[in-house]
């Protein structure tokens, strides 16, 4: 249970960190989406570990195999499923773990509730389950933009107390590629991966936030109350491994503010009724205003430390134990295509259901 996601367009995932591979189950993908390995890879070698002297020096090409669900190129609108193969584990570093619960990680929630647990690599709660989301991610990224011209991305915008600028209406893919951290703001950006690399080399970790971007949706994506367009985006958000909060629009900032401050005033330009203001974040009631979609999540710093902590045994004795092995210092580099995916997957399938639901306007 738990391993599923989506309504119309639905993803499974599958796999352990340490396993022989992981990958995803896409099912509800229209038929006649041309679609290849190439449009799945950049998207996971992007998330890939290795990539950067920022990242976990784990080495995998993460290389997909798309197995079923396409033929001559073009999606069949069955089930699409994909692999990528674990090519560098080093399980005798989590000996100790096999045993020894690691602070907060999931090792002692899993163990408690199943009785059992991958214990190398931290088995399936390890982010190497976002493989098969961001596999998926793709395909919803390349249909949204295909059919729906909805363009998402996302950035780097805060480490630590290092705060960058970010224009959500104007930030372009390659300014956020044009980084090892993956912050717009070239400037800030050298500080992050400063501040990242000190962390790294005194055993630390840091944590921040991405701030994730959709423009070009039409009016009308999303469901009132239980269904709610920003509803879904949390659910996502937070589904994502060290996430620890969400905020769309104004956010937590909006509280300051007086409803005559707040409120988006409407305008009609050249036909089409535009907000003056976004601080709603492109949803309001739930459904999409046809604004730029733009949120923000924050990511704890990385739990493995190389310090000795307090922790328990699998039989309660208190211990303590020291992180091994290889792990990012900081997540969010990595995690901006996990925030992408996670974003192009909701708004597919809203999009899936909204043309289910409501009648094309003549």
């Amino acid at each position: 249970m738990g391993n599923t996601f989506g309504q119309l367009f639905r993803i499974t995932t599958w796999g352990e960190s340490h396993g022989g591979g992981v990958g995803v189950v896409v099912d509800g993908c229209p038929p006649r989406l041309a679609l290849t390995e190439d449009d799945i890879q950049p998207d996971l070698d992007r998330r890939r570990p290795g990539q950067s002297k920022i990242t976990t020096p784990r080495k995998e090409s993460d290389t997909v195999r798309i197995l079923s669900g396409t033929f001559e190129g073009q999606t069949l609108g069955t089930p699409i499923s994909m692999w990528v193969k674990n090519e560098d584990q080093r399980s005798d570093a989590y000996n100790e773990m096999a045993t020894k619960f690691r602070p907060s990680h999931a090792d002692y929630t899993y163990q408690t509730k199943y009785g059992i647990r991958a214990w190398p690599g931290g088995g399936r709660s390890s982010a190497r389950e976002t493989i098969g989301r961001v596999a998926a991610g793709a395909i919803a990224r390349k249909l949204l933009r295909s059919r729906w011209g909805v363009e998402v991305l996302a950035c780097v915008t805060q480490v630590q107390d290092l705060v960058a600028t970010a224009d959500v209406e104007s930030v372009t893919a390659a300014q956020v590629e044009s980084n090892i951290v993956r912050c717009p703001d070239a400037a800030m950006a050298e500080r992050m991966i400063e501040r990242i690399e000190q962390v790294r080399s005194e055993g630390d970790s840091v944590g921040g936030i991405v701030t994730g971007i959709a423009r070009g949706l039409p009016v009308g994506w999303g469901s009132p109350v239980f269904d709610r367009l920003e509803a879904d985006l949390a659910k996502a958000m937070l589904s994502l491994p060290a996430t620890k909060g969400f905020e769309i629009g104004s956010g937590f900032a909006g509280v300051s503010l007086t409803g005559r401050q707040h409120n988006d005033a409407f305008r009609n330009v050249e036909g089409r009724v535009r907000t003056v203001t976004n601080r709603s974040g492109g949803v309001q009631g739930g459904i999409s205003n046809g604004e730029t979609v733009y949120f923000r999540v924050a990511f704890k710093p990385v739990a493995t430390v190389m310090h000795e902590q307090d922790t328990v045994d699998s039989e309660l004795n208190n211990t303590t134990l020291k992180g091994r092995g290889r792990h990012d210092p900081c997540v969010l580099p990595r995690a901006v295509p996990m925030v992408e995916a996670m974003t192009a997957l909701v708004l597919v399938d809203h999009a899936l259901r909204h043309t289910a639901q409501c009648v094309p306007s003549s």
